[in-house]
């Protein structure tokens, strides 16, 4: 369900992002550590790599060199049609996996020490948290605020699988 809710936020802060006015889906401005375009391609990035590493793709198809870069989504649309393709793969493979995989101590690429799976599912939720109010905080700041974006909110709204 966590997985569920990272989704229904980010759909959430692109609807929010193809309301801005022309320009502002690229300006270099920001109040946060990165600007809103690069935020949210960081957030897919992470999801992206740390699936790929998760289920023991080689590195060369996910590390350094292959992170994606803001001036690849030159617009909103462009990134929501990739995320939108990597949530579907991502949501696909936590609902694979059983409570053994769960379990299961894993040395993915991006970490030092094994850890149980389950922990670096938590870190793409925690870290999605982070950024996503990094970017409602941007949206927000140029008139174009997401609304609530918890849990809670998540929970009272239709969130069907999209």
């Amino acid at each position: 369900m966590a997985i569920e809710h990272l989704w229904w936020t980010n759909r959430r802060l692109l609807d929010a992002a193809a309301r801005l006015p022309e320009g502002a889906w690229a300006a270099a401005e920001h109040v946060t550590t990165r600007d809103l375009r690069s935020t949210l391609v960081h957030e897919l990035d992470v999801e992206w790599s740390w699936r790929m590493a998760l289920e023991g793709r080689p590195e060369s198809e996910w590390g350094d060199e292959e992170d994606l870069q803001p001036e690849d989504f030159a617009d909103v649309a462009a990134l929501r049609e990739r995320w939108t393709h990597e949530s579907n793969a991502l949501r696909d493979w936590v609902a694979s996996l059983s409570d053994a995989d769960l379990l299961e101590p894993t040395r993915p690429g991006l970490s030092s020490r094994p850890l149980p799976r389950w922990m670096f599912v938590q870190h793409l939720v925690s870290h999605g948290a982070q950024q996503a109010a990094d970017a409602a905080t941007l949206l927000t700041a140029a008139g174009a605020s997401p609304g609530d974006i918890g849990f809670l909110e998540y929970l009272g709204d239709d969130h069907r699988r999209g």
